[in-house]
This record gives C-alpha cells, structure tokens and sequence, in this order.
C-alpha cells in the first residue's frame, strides 16, 4: 500500500504554489519601496512647506534609515519566534499606518518621529519575507528567488516616483502617502489569509508538491530551539558577508533617499521630469535584480559550485557600480549621466538577490535572523549615508558624495572575494 502511495506521488504533477507565495513577497518588496521612497520623491514639496534645509531633510531621510537599522534583528527574531504569518501580517499593517500618519505631520520633529516609527515597521520586512520563502523554496530557485524579490522592490521604487509627481501636482504631497498606506493594509490581510508557515500546513499544496520541497529542504521541524546567536555572531563568514552589504547599503540607500533631489538642484529638473529621470536608474536596477539572481542559479546549476557561483556574479556587479557612478557624476550632460547612473544601480543590483540567497545558503532554518544582521549592516550604512549625504552635498559638493559610493563598491567587490557560501552559520 505504502508502494502504491508512493507511486501516485511521483505520478502527480506537483502543485506550484510555493511559485505563488513568491510572488505575493514580490508585492510585499514591491509596498516596502513604494513607502519608503514617497518622502523621497516629495521632499522638494515638504522642504518648501516647512521651509527645512538640506542638512535638516537628511536628518529626517536618516530617521527612517536609523530605525530601519536598530530593528533589523529583532524584526528578524520576530519571524524565526513566530513564523512569518503573524510577523510579517504584524510588521506590515504597523508601517502602512505610520505611512498614513505622515500626513498629520507638521514640522521636522514630528516628520522625524514619524519617520522613526515607520522604520521599526519596515525593519522586519526583508527578514521576515526571508524567512517565509526557506521553507518554500528549493535551493536551485533561491537565487532567482531573491533576484525577483528585489527587483519587485525597484519596481515599486522606479514606478513610485512617477505616480507620486502626478498625485502631488493634483492633490498635494500628502495624497500619496494615504494611498500607498492603504495598498500595505490590504495586502497584510491577503497574506494572512493565504500564507502558511510550511508547505505542509497549506491545504492547496498537493503530495507532490510537498514530497518535491521537502527532498530539497527537508521536513519542518515540530520543535526547534533558541536562535544560536552565538553562533552567527562568531562566524566569520556573517561578518564578511555584513561588511559587503555594508557597501552595497550606503550606495543604494544615496540613490534612493536623495536622487530626486540631486536632479532637482544638480541637474535643473522641474517636478515631472524629476519624477522620471529619478525612475530610471531604478529600472535598470530591476534588470539587474533579475539578472543577478538568475545567473548565480544558472552558475550553480552547471558548476555545482555555489561559493563560486555567488561570489562571481557580486564581484562584477561592484566592479560595474565602482566605474560608473564616477563617469555618471562627472558628465556635463544630464541625459548621460542619467545613463551612467542607471548602469551603476544595475550593477548594485546584482549584488543584492544573490547576497540574500547568501543568507538561505548558509543561515537554514535560522535565515530570518542571518539574513537580519547582513540588513543591519547594510541598513547601518544607509542611516549614515542619509544623514552624511547631506552634508557631505552642502560643504564638499554632489561628486564628492557620489566618490564615496564608488569607494566603497570596491571594498564591497574585495571583501566578496573572502565570502563562503557552502560555510553554515547555524
């Protein structure tokens, strides 16, 4: 009788709905940036109403970049304590409200607190959403897996921009904030209505299905014990690994907080044509999420050598960010530069999917709280370089702040060169 079960197992085409919780963590990466460039893209309004200086608008970027940092870990706990169902429901529903309550805002400090709040929320995303696709997807799918999770992100991020210039010449700078605050709660609802924990606990995943992840990842365990902080913290593979992103972290994180801006006082840019010149180098990101992702698989899957197929593909991706973001600053002509700039954030972008498959290769079960201290890092890199930016623009100039980013994708490119994949963490 077993024999004849397992027979009709093999026999079944698998469902595929681990294909299906992947892509509703598309759109929960996909939400994340969408909040979180808003302020971005609005910054010249709100500098204009509350009459704040550049230095003053970077405190307030780095609020969100400094929260998002502190809480990175315990969002991470969060969804390896509790499970990704609960948590991420938790942690989305939280931001989505201090999304909306941007609009109650009246000055910097209450910006600030504001933005702060908003960070604690936003901390446990990428964490958890990590958590939620280790016992979901197989090995050979995790670097796409993460190449198209973030590349949702610089979707949201790319497309924002746009959507934000047009309710803002319309309703005002405050609309956007509500509207996008309202698509996070309805997708915290979605996810707990469809999301399990494991493949095993969800009624639409067929014996083929399940027989198919769990020969790739193994059983859920029933009972599994205290994170092993100890552990990661002493591997030195996770500092390797945090120190990189660290790289990437401040690079992206200058893109994203203050490229709107640079085209609006650098290069001359008036509202709508700000919203779509700052769209484009996150475009070019999202190829180079799908790309990244897809080619360290592709490696892995003909070498069966998986250090070797992640670090190749972060080692270019940094070379690419370290070459073009000089020429991109250093070109007169703003349609170049814009071109320039979108092959620098291409090549930033190939670090990150396979940086976070990193954390699933070698954090397991634990892979929320791995994946956690990487973020921290990267998000460490961030706050400094929303707050640092500012001044950095306002005594040194924009190239000088655009050097540094290009100073560091080549610590980021040597440093990868040191990182294990195959070593396990915990």
């Amino acid at each position: 009788m077993a024999s004849s079960d397992a027979t009709a197992v093999k026999a079944q085409r698998p469902t595929r709905i681990r294909h299906a919780v992947l892509w509703m963590t598309v759109l929960a990466y996909m939400i994340t940036y969408m909040d979180r460039v808003v302020i971005s893209t609005a910054a010249p309004s709100i500098r204009a109403e509350f009459d704040l200086s550049k230095e003053t608008m970077g405190w307030i970027l780095g609020a969100f970049q400094i929260s998002y940092a502190l809480f990175q870990i315990p969002g991470g706990w969060l969804g390896d304590k509790f499970g990704p169902r609960a948590a991420l429901t938790g942690v989305v529903a939280w931001w989505s409200a201090f999304t909306a309550a941007t609009v109650l805002t009246w000055n910097a400090g209450s910006l600030i607190v504001c933005r702060f709040l908003f960070g604690m929320g936003e901390a446990g995303a990428f964490p958890i959403a990590t958590r939620s696709l280790s016992r979901w997807i197989l090995p050979s799918e995790r670097g796409w897996a993460q190449g198209v999770t973030h590349a949702g992100s610089r979707f949201g991020g790319a497309i924002t921009p746009m959507l934000v210039v047009a309710l803002i010449a319309s309703f005002g700078w405050r609309a956007p904030f509500l509207l996008f605050a309202l698509i996070g709660l309805g997708w915290a609802a979605a996810w707990w209505l469809f999301y399990r924990n494991s493949p095993s606990e969800h009624k639409s995943v067929n014996a083929a299905e399940l027989a198919l992840i769990e020969g790739a990842v193994g059983a859920a365990k029933r009972e599994r014990g205290p994170v092993p902080w100890a552990k990661i913290l002493h591997s030195p593979q996770m500092w390797l690994l945090s120190l990189m992103y660290f790289c990437y972290g401040w690079g992206i994180v200058t893109f994203l907080q203050w490229f709107p801006t640079y085209l609006h006082d650098a290069r001359g840019f008036e509202l709508a044509a700000m919203g779509i010149g700052a769209s484009m180098p996150l475009i070019a990101g999202v190829a180079g999420d799908l790309a990244g992702g897809w080619i360290s698989d592709r490696l892995l899957h003909r070498s069966g050598k998986i250090t070797w197929a992640r670090r190749v593909v972060i080692f270019v991706g940094f070379t690419i960010a370290a070459v073009a973001v000089p020429l991109a600053a250093l070109s007169a002509d703003p349609i170049v530069a814009i071109a320039w700039f979108g092959l620098a954030v291409f090549g930033l972008e190939l670090v990150v999917g396979v940086a976070w498959a990193i954390t699933l290769d070698i954090g397991g079960e634990y892979a929320g709280s791995v994946s956690a201290v990487m973020n921290t890092f990267g998000n460490l890199a961030g706050a400094i370089a929303a707050v640092a930016t500012g001044y950095i623009v306002a005594h040194s100039g924009w190239n000088s702040a655009f050097f540094v980013i290009s100073g560091l994708a080549v610590v980021g490119a040597l440093l990868c060169l040191k990182v294990d994949a195959s070593q396990k963490v915990a």
